[in-house]
């Protein structure tokens, strides 16, 4: 009887759960967009720690156009990371979902068209488009991600 009263007593608290990954999950997938004339495909999945990760998996010009060869994260801050295909960079890891707020953030992402960093919070549009909204000292730009 006692565990009974147990299990009724934290069934609501394991669907407020539940509920909450379901809306934090619901970024997961693949995305397409388009950055500084540059079409691409980002993946976002989510890591052990519970965060979101997003890397580039496919660009329509891989190629670089003085080289001949694979276009290279040549901007990338951090130099251990300009041999990285451009193909293969991350643009984010980290990411935690803001319930309250009803969106991501929590994280920096990085833009390899200027080899910078930003602050970033995301959220999915009345239309299904996710908003992606970076900043440096108050000065946002936003991009925007369709699903795939």
């Amino acid at each position: 009887m006692i565990l009974l009263a147990a299990l009724l007593w934290a069934a609501p608290f394991s669907f407020a759960q539940n509920a909450l990954n379901n809306a934090a999950d619901n970024i997961l997938g693949k995305y397409e967009s388009v950055q500084g004339g540059d079409r691409f495909r980002a993946e976002i999945s989510k890591r052990a720690d519970g965060t979101y990760h997003c890397q580039i998996y496919w660009i329509e010009n891989p190629i670089d156009a003085k080289t001949g060869k694979k276009a290279l994260d040549v901007k990338n801050p951090d130099k251990s990371l300009r041999s990285v295909p451009c193909d293969e960079v991350v643009l984010f890891h980290g990411l935690k979902y803001n319930a309250a707020k009803k969106q991501w953030d929590g994280t920096k992402i990085y833009d390899p068209q200027r080899g910078i960093r930003a602050n970033v919070t995301v959220k999915f549009l009345e239309d299904g488009r996710l908003c992606l909204r970076g900043t440096i000292l108050g000065i946002g730009e936003k991009a925007y991600w369709t699903k795939l």
